[in-house]
């Protein structure tokens, strides 16, 4: 563990449930932590990302939507995430923690390793990287480094066919794709297993791990790199203009078969390589196989005939069957093959007594084809016989798959349920093996179901402590935000006035809620202002501090008159505040109608009709109108006089 530098994480606890207990590494974009799972009780990795990268919001989101992907890809060679959050701003991942080395600590401690344990470390970690591309994933950084060699089941760190491999690192797969170099220029994926055409043209899909998993298998079996220097881009562009060299150059007698699967995986024309994955897989199990199968025949023809013991020596020649077969992984051996081996060991009694060298020759010949039967036969069990495709069972509702299951003869395991935000409720989101890969007859699914989407409501801190209200919101799994504080006539100060989002809304978990808390009672009084003439009541607020807002509306009440005002009369409100008066407009304006011409009297009878004053002059009151004052079809407020001349 690396504590020789002071880290300022360590012994922090995030989001309230992860305690930093050491730094694990630290990299190029992230630091790697143990921490302990305080709800759960367990030892998890937590990968935090660099300030540096943070600040690339693109880098960030792409970081975060594939860590949803990667955690709905259940694989037991994938390293799994569990959760992801962010703290002071950064993201982080937390991941399974696996107890052992990573590759790169392994060939560092012995150099390289043998054909064998090369093709059961590289089935593992092929068997991983497929289970990406099936998903649409490509890694872009397939190295040493990011694959992780457990313990073996059967104990020892020597045993490597036996042990546990998984791949990490898919979290930065898709947020390093927006961009082939770093802000120094370099390239983001590591030179020495950097595939030619993502050199040249900055494009990656599934040929390109392919490539660098050749790479890193012409390192498992060499103990180092096919190209290498100081210069990174001359190193990349070694990737381009040269062909990886076999195996078999640096190492002397490394079998063919793995010289023809480098040369094939690490063709710099992408187009003739295996197409992905899990096509090397396939690949490098059939070497693998072929290598147990090649290592039993060579044990039985070295044995000349003509030696006394030489029947009973083939005869113990066929352990080498069961021990080619047993250089698979723990899980992919077959009871039945010990068995047949203790039984041809027990053999037929005149073969472990006869002398005769012709009945020797004929017997060592029948018992070379034999183990070559047992090996083809065993190779077929053990890699395609006892197996079949595993089913498509992502979106079954719980009851469709137990069906399935029971119909297929297939058992079924619960994982712990998975929130989600689209498949509904009791319904399969993940399942391993995924569908398409192969599994034993009869062997089990896992299956996680989905527990709906995670809701969490708002709840109702109004008139609450702000202590009170932050401890609510933690058990509510909301994040807690300060607002601005707001007076308030009815809530004291100190105590939560209102939220953001409102009590009863739902969110999800780690949703932010802002808090307004009261200031109390604002230190002015608004005066009632209600029937007083706007200038005088604009003055009496300038007078207080506050501020008039007017605005004009039609009303029977005098013109300039305030006739409503907001906040009301008695409201306390703070300095500079707006007060919004309603002013009247006055009575809506009269057009006097034309009368001209018109007898005197008569048109006195109309003006007064309208609401207006009428004064007749003149010579003749009994005559006509030869003369208005205000003019006709003047608008004037009711009541206004206006003045005839009659003649």
């Amino acid at each position: 563990m690396d504590t020789t530098v002071a880290d300022t994480l360590i012994g922090t606890t995030i989001d309230g449930r992860y305690r930093i207990t050491g730094r694990v590494a630290r990299g190029g974009m992230a630091t790697v932590y143990t921490a302990t799972d305080q709800r759960l009780e367990r030892t998890v990795a937590l990968k935090i990302i660099h300030p540096s990268q943070a600040t690339n919001v693109h880098f960030v989101d792409r970081f975060t939507d594939e860590a949803k992907t990667i955690a709905r890809l259940t694989h037991p060679n994938v390293v799994a995430v569990y959760d992801q959050g962010r703290h002071l701003g950064l993201p982080y991942l937390v991941m399974e923690y696996v107890q052992g080395s990573t590759l790169r600590d392994l060939l560092t401690q012995r150099r390289r390793l043998n054909p064998v344990e090369a093709c059961a470390i590289g089935e593992q970690m092929l068997s991983a990287i497929a289970a990406a591309h099936r998903a649409g994933l490509v890694h872009r950084d397939v190295k040493p480094e990011n694959v992780l060699v457990a313990e073996a089941p059967s104990g020892g760190k020597a045993n490597l066919v036996d042990a546990v491999v998984k791949v990490a690192d898919f979290g930065l797969a898709r947020a390093v794709e927006a961009s082939s170099v770093d802000e120094s220029g370099q390239l983001m994926a590591t030179v020495a297993y950097v595939a030619p055409e993502l050199v040249t043209d900055g494009h990656a899909d599934a040929r390109t791990d392919v490539y660098s998993a050749g790479i890193v298998l012409y390192e498992m079996l060499t103990g180092r790199v096919p190209f290498d220097g100081d210069d990174p881009v001359a190193v990349a562009w070694q990737h381009v203009d040269n062909d990886v060299p076999p195996p078999s150059q640096t190492v002397k007698g490394s079998p063919q078969a793995l010289d023809a699967l480098v040369a094939r995986a690490t063709r710099r024309d992408p187009g003739a390589r295996p197409t992905d994955a899990g096509a090397m897989l396939a690949e490098v199990q059939t070497v693998r196989d072929q290598l147990g199968a090649a290592s039993v025949e060579t044990a039985l023809l070295r044995q000349v005939p003509g030696s006394r013991h030489a029947a009973a020596d083939a005869t113990a020649m066929v352990p080498a069957v069961s021990a080619a077969v047993a250089d698979r992984p723990s899980w992919a051996r077959l009871p039945e093959q010990s068995r047949n081996a203790q039984t041809y060991r027990r053999g037929d009694p005149e073969l472990r007594s006869s002398t005769g060298p012709d009945r020797r020759r004929i017997l060592l010949s029948a018992a070379v084809a034999v183990m070559v039967l047992v090996v083809i036969g065993s190779t077929w069990w053990v890699t395609l016989g006892r197996y079949t495709d595993a089913p498509s069972m992502v979106n079954m509702t719980k009851d469709q798959a137990e069906l399935y299951a029971r119909q297929h003869n297939f058992e079924l395991f619960y994982a712990d349920g998975a929130y989600s935000e689209n498949v509904p409720k009791d319904t399969v989101v993940s399942q391993s093996p995924a569908a398409q890969e192969k599994i034993v007859k009869g062997g089990t699914i896992t299956l996680t179901l989905s527990l709906g989407k995670e809701r969490f409501e708002v709840p109702d801190l109004t008139g609450l402590e702000l202590a009170a209200a932050k401890t609510e919101l933690a058990q509510a799994n909301l994040k807690y935000k300060e607002g601005t504080g707001q007076y308030s006539d009815t809530v004291p100060e100190g105590a939560v006035l209102s939220t953001n989002p409102a009590k009863g809304t739902e969110l999800k978990r780690g949703d932010t809620v802002t808090v307004v808390t009261s200031k109390g009672r604002a230190p002015i009084s608004v005066p009632n202002l209600v029937g007083k003439n706007v200038n005088v009541a604009r003055n009496e607020l300038q007078q207080l501090g506050l501020t008039a807002v007017e605005r004009y509306k039609d009303s029977d009440k005098p013109a300039d008159e305030v006739i409503a005002q907001s906040p009301k009369a008695g409201t306390g409100a703070a300095n500079d505040a707006e007060v919004t008066l309603d002013v009247s407009k006055g009575p809506p304006l009269i057009t006097i109608p034309d009368v001209n011409n018109q007898q005197c009297q008569q048109a006195q009878g109309t003006l007064q009709q309208q609401g207006l004053q009428v004064q007749i002059t003149g010579f003749n009151p009994q005559g006509f109108v030869r003369g208005m004052n205000p003019p006709a079809n003047t608008q004037v407020p009711p009541q206004s006089q206006v003045i005839l001349q009659c003649f």
